[in-house]
């Protein structure tokens, strides 16, 4: 298992929506990757895989509107900012809040957090799903991508989900489900979230 190789092959999917950068952090078990359109924050310290506190990975695809709010709120409980960026303050969110941050945020987004410390990976998407998030299994592996393509790109979806595509032409309503076209590839649906701990999906 290259992790690394197929990691490459799905940034590369879409490396039209992140020209600014290209990072990955890699462990044993663990590759996350990010391509980056830098809007709020320009400068590298803003960059993704974003380390918080030497604990915590992020992966974010959005922005929180009243991160600015949420900043000086963190900073009157002790909370220093290295960045300007919606990113640390969405983090610094979760740390301080734990996933209650969530009715916290005004915004749009889709996000991964890895913690290293607990083995935790904590996912979610924002509540009307405007940003997307995939997710599928194989061969004991979970894999994560804000496209299908990039799925596809290395062997998953390959076949139709025809269950899924006999709703959309009876009803003519696609997304209500966490089903996709693709089969094998599942969807967090709008407003939810998904945790990986100690090799369980919840």
């Amino acid at each position: 298992f290259n992790g690394e190789n197929l990691l490459d092959k799905m940034m590369d999917e879409v490396k039209e929506r992140g020209p600014d950068s290209y990072n990955k952090f890699l462990s044993n078990s663990i590759s996350l990757g990010h391509r980056r359109l830098s809007i709020i924050d320009l400068n590298k310290s803003a960059e993704q895989p974003f380390l918080f506190k030497n604990r915590y990975y992020l992966i974010f695809n959005g922005a929180i509107y009243n991160y600015l709010e949420l900043k000086v709120e963190l900073e009157s409980n002790g909370y220093k900012f290295l960045t300007k960026s919606d990113t640390e303050v969405l983090i610094a969110s979760y740390d301080f809040w734990g996933e209650d941050c969530l009715n916290k945020f005004n915004g749009m987004w889709s996000f991964i957090i890895w913690d290293k410390n607990t083995k935790k990976f904590f996912v979610s998407r924002d509540r009307f799903g405007i940003k997307p998030l995939y997710w599928a299994v194989k061969d004991d592996k979970l894999f994560f991508s804000s496209e299908i393509k990039q799925l596809r790109s290395i062997g998953l979806g390959l076949k139709a989900n025809l269950d899924e595509v006999s709703i959309f032409i009876y009803t003519g309503m696609v997304g209500i489900s966490d089903q996709t076209f693709f089969r094998g590839i599942r969807q967090i649906p709008a407003g939810h979230n998904l945790t990986v701990n100690k090799n369980k999906i919840i």
